[in-house]
């Protein structure tokens, strides 16, 4: 990603994303120094991971390393991701993305905010054949990518790419219907609170959050409950997948969204408040 990028990029609105994808580093100088090109063999699943992946993908394991191999080529060229990450596609990305299946029900229609280059939503759409996933990313630069892959990899009937940010999603917007879903999905988006704020007016009542989250999982949950409770949401929770699978496992906070709490309306003026006096 250059300094240009950046500039014409970075989305401060609800929903937004910061520069680079969900937990990917963007690629930087090095991307352009000799002996430094992206290779295929970057996105080889290495043999001790073999087992955890055969057990998240299953037969869509082929699937699953063609995305790899955009992610560390395409993705690196596109300065979605650092060529860095590139070696550790499987066991940083792929499989702890994969991981969160387990909290997903069966056919349930998924949102995934801040997608970037398909973190964790392409990959939960590739493990879970059964989900309807909808990618949510405001930057053009990375839609094209996410509409890319979506094509390449075959998945046009059950994944779409909405270019917007979730407000303009929850919403709708530019005659665009707005839309819901049973689960919705982040990765290293934002703070609990300003996440907890953009995502569930995406989710329907009874549906949840799950936003994965590293070591500052308790820590937000701490600070932000109470923002999560204004929001509508139940007590976030802790939630370990991939127990037994992978090394370290997935560290998700889950939100159920039970109450439908509609944006605060404007105090009125006192202005208004004074003429409203005087005409009675």
């Amino acid at each position: 990603m250059t300094h240009d990028d950046i500039t014409a990029d970075t989305v401060t609105g609800p929903g937004g994303t910061p520069p680079g994808p969900s937990a990917v580093q963007p690629a930087d100088a090095e991307s352009t120094r000799p002996g430094t090109a992206p290779s295929p063999a970057d996105a080889a699943l290495p043999p001790e991971l073999a087992p955890a992946a055969l057990t998240l993908f299953g037969d869509r394991l082929d699937l699953a390393a063609a995305y790899a191999e955009l992610l560390a080529t395409d993705g690196v060229v596109r300065g979605l991701i650092g060529p860095r990450e590139a070696p550790r596609i499987w066991d940083r990305h792929m499989l702890n993305c994969a991981a969160v299946a387990e909290r997903i029900p069966s056919g349930a229609t998924v949102l995934d905010v801040g997608s970037g280059a398909g973190l964790p939503g392409l990959v939960l759409a590739i493990a879970r054949p059964d989900l309807t996933v909808t990618l949510i990313e405001p930057l053009a630069r990375r839609t094209s990518f996410l509409i890319e892959v979506v094509e390449r990899l075959g998945l046009a009937k059950s994944v779409r790419v909405f270019r917007g940010r979730a407000d303009e999603a929850a919403s709708g917007s530019s005659g665009r219907d707005p839309i819901s879903g049973d689960v919705v999905t982040a990765r290293a988006v934002a703070p609990l609170d300003r996440l907890a704020g953009w995502s569930l007016p995406l989710a329907v009542r009874g549906g949840r959050l799950l936003a994965l989250k590293g070591s500052s999982a308790a820590a937000e949950i701490e600070e932000h409950a109470e923002v999560v409770a204004r929001l509508g949401g139940g007590e976030p929770t802790v939630q370990l997948c991939g127990v037994g699978v992978i090394d370290p496992p997935t560290t998700v906070v889950e939100i159920v969204r039970e109450r439908m709490v509609g944006p605060a309306r404007p105090a009125a003026s006192k202005r208004s408040r004074a003429g409203r006096s005087r005409r009675r």
